[in-house]
């Protein structure tokens, strides 16, 4: 299939509302391959973790699945954990979906919540540059070491024509305990954000938009609400849309009007489009229409949410 993608550019936020824009939604595929989870038609015996076919299992199944969605995602996130459970051959696990990945046009956010001291950090952040054989667009990072922590991956950033997402406002329960302490008449996810905005409105694109974007959970919406306040060019990373329980006009809450729609972010669906009902089979034509059955739900509701 000819190539839909916009010529690359030196900026991740360009390329990345370009391609969205031509889609007319804000789908990102996540890659996370809980191993239990592998349909039989994929599977190896029992999925051992330290097996050595298994990461080549999960090659086949996840190039599978990124054959369903040429063409209709911008953007995919691997989630490291998942392949780095399986060792080494997890890791050439990782490259290679990445590398097909990128052969099928569509643009890697490294899920890794990386974030540690800024000479460590300079280490982590090489996966942003062209050569690293981990090489993608956009990595997560988490901000709690301070500003210092996150800047080798701005530099990065802007050294490579990538992006950056920090976790602000995450979606799993326990989000509460930490982020919405109150720090000086304020909480502190808003201190975070606050923290980001100079970066961010550095690394803004032609677009508009930046290249430091922020993890905004689906479930908050009315805190997304208030960090589209604080962050008026950040993209969001939205998890928490599918298997996670949030519907499409609650992951969109802090995306603003575009050109032709709601815009400002891409949103993460993982094990609903891995693993819908009816893909645990093994039979390879049963799976493709389960597979595609997903895709074109989720992509739907979040095309209605943008555009209602």
């Amino acid at each position: 299939m000819p190539s839909s993608q916009p010529p690359r550019s030196a900026h991740f936020a360009d390329r990345l509302l370009a391609r969205v824009r031509s889609l007319g939604h804000p789908l990102c595929l996540g890659l996370d391959p809980h191993l239990p989870l592998i349909p039989p038609l994929f599977r190896h015996e029992n999925m051992e973790p330290h097996h050595p076919a298994t990461a080549e299992h999960v090659v086949r199944f996840l190039c599978a699945v990124l054959e369903r969605y040429e063409g209709h995602v911008a953007v995919v996130k691997p989630q490291v954990a998942f392949f780095e459970q399986m060792g080494a051959s997890g890791f050439a696990a990782l490259e290679k979906v990445i590398a097909r990945a990128r052969e099928l046009d569509m643009l890697i956010v490294l899920d890794a919540k990386r974030g540690d001291i800024d000479s460590t950090a300079q280490a982590y952040a090489h996966s942003l540059a062209p050569e690293s054989p981990l090489h993608s667009d956009a990595i997560t990072v988490h901000p709690y070491l301070g500003r210092d922590s996150i800047e080798p991956f701005t530099h990065a950033a802007e050294t490579y024509g990538g992006g950056v997402f920090v976790l602000v406002k995450t979606s799993n329960p326990g989000a509460a305990d930490l982020q919405d302490l109150t720090c000086g008449g304020r909480r502190l996810f808003e201190h975070v954000a606050r923290m980001l905005a100079p970066s961010c409105e550095r690394l803004r694109g032609s677009c508009g938009w930046s290249s430091l974007g922020v993890v905004v959970g689906a479930h908050h919406t009315e805190d997304a609400i208030r960090i589209r306040q604080l962050l008026p060019h950040a993209l969001f990373l939205v998890p928490g849309f599918g298997a996670q329980g949030a519907d499409a006009r609650a992951a969109v809450a802090g995306f603003v009007p575009g050109p032709s729609g709601r815009e400002g972010g891409i949103v993460n669906s993982s094990r609903a489009l891995l693993f819908p009902p009816g893909s645990h089979t093994d039979d390879l034509a049963t799976w493709e229409r389960a597979i595609d059955e997903a895709r074109d739900r989720a992509i739907e509701a979040l095309r209605a949410a943008t555009r209602g």
